[in-house]
């Protein structure tokens, strides 16, 4: 499901159950990050879809990317994998008015 920006943040801050997901490539991930994400870059492939099916399915996860695009065809994986909720943030990082963060460095 697209969400515009507000309703995501909206959305996300009332949800208990979220877990926020970024599948952007790490070079895009080390210029800022939407505080508590995990990330997954969806450019990986199979690698994308091996990583996500560790994930909790019982959880919602509120997925963005760049401009809206991978994040959109991420949830679209993660529903035919059995993910029931996940929401995709319509703009993706590039039109983020919200709080950011950096990774840690490993």
């Amino acid at each position: 499901m697209n969400l515009s920006q507000n309703d995501w943040i909206a959305q996300l801050e009332a949800d208990r159950n979220a877990v926020i997901l970024d599948v952007r490539t790490e070079d895009e991930c080390n210029e800022g990050i939407i505080p508590n994400a995990i990330m997954i870059d969806i450019y990986k492939g199979q690698g994308f879809v091996y990583q996500v099916e560790e994930l909790d399915k019982t959880k919602n996860y509120y997925v963005y990317c760049k401009a809206g695009g991978r994040s959109a065809q991420a949830c679209a994986v993660m529903n035919q994998l059995g993910f029931e909720n996940t929401f995709n943030l319509e703009g993706g990082f590039m039109q983020w008015k919200g709080e950011v963060a950096f990774p840690e460095e490993k």
